[in-house]
């Protein structure tokens, strides 16, 4: 049926317009922590549930979101290292987000293709994939305290967005989640895995909110989403567990509640506990 990628792609669409406008009015640290509790992967999740055609490929398409999400951690790492690194030779805020954003989408699109191309000549097992996911996950928590070592500056944005680039952000988010169930649809479980993590939220809010409030917002934004974003993986993991012993309708939120209890919250007290530090150490 249209409407079981229809209905989730459009809630993917109204998180993205969400997610950015609370990195924008919130600021990078707050706002970075609160737009990445699992959103979009919750109708992602369900879908492939409800269109898997063996009884593998839910448990291998979960085992991979851990995977993408580590390599959005490393997509979001860039938007940080990249306008250091190239600011130098690089004239115009336009033309430096052009460059950030070629070389950032380049290399995830990369691994991605490395990653699909290894798990065709492998062939790993169901537990092997899972095994692979938990280490991703743990390797995005580490790399998520390590971005957050040192305060880096999250000011709130100060300019209004226009409805027009609000429009486009949810676009975007709904095109990939539609995406990625369609590929579901086609039985490719691990494509759709990938897909559902592919960085378009993300994307569409260190571009809209670059344009609009300028490099400061959303570079300060980076490593509390990179933090934040390790409970996408921590869902699709709980999911594999959870999704087949309960009814949908109560193993989705149950996930999704654990998955924010186990990182975003932490999350968000380790974060807050640093600011307090350094604004102390600073006074």
């Amino acid at each position: 049926m249209a409407s079981d990628v229809a209905i989730p792609s459009l809630f993917a669409g109204g998180v993205a317009i969400t997610a950015t406008v609370l990195v924008e009015r919130l600021g990078g640290s707050v706002g970075g922590i609160i737009s990445t509790v699992p959103t979009t992967i919750v109708p992602a999740a369900i879908g492939i549930w409800w269109r898997r055609t063996q009884p593998d490929d839910f448990i291998n398409a979960m085992a991979f979101v851990p995977i993408g999400t580590l390599m959005n951690a490393a997509y979001l790492v860039l938007w940080r290292v990249v306008p250091a690194r190239v600011g130098r030779h690089v004239q115009g805020r336009s033309h430096m987000l052009a460059a950030t954003l070629t070389v950032a989408l380049g290399a995830w699109l990369a691994v991605a293709a490395a990653v699909m191309l290894l798990q065709r000549s492998v062939h790993p097992t169901p537990m092997h994939a899972l095994a692979v996911g938990g280490v991703a996950c743990v390797a995005g928590l580490v790399l998520g305290v390590l971005a957050n070592r040192a305060p880096h500056p999250a000011p709130r944005g100060r300019h209004p967005v226009r409805v027009s680039v609000l429009a486009l952000r949810g676009v975007a988010a709904a095109f990939a989640i539609g995406f990625a169930l369609v590929l579901a649809r086609m039985g490719l479980p691990v494509a759709s895995g990938l897909a559902s993590v592919f960085p378009v939220i993300f994307t569409t809010v260190m571009v809209a909110t670059w344009i609009a409030q300028g490099p400061s917002v959303p570079t300060g934004a980076v490593g509390p989403m990179i933090l934040g974003s390790t409970s996408v993986g921590t869902f699709a993991m709980l999911a594999v567990a959870i999704f087949p012993v309960l009814p949908i309708a109560l193993a989705a939120p149950l996930c999704w509640l654990m998955a924010v209890l186990m990182i975003n919250v932490p999350a968000f007290i380790f974060l807050e506990r640093r600011r307090r530090r350094a604004a102390l150490h600073a006074s």
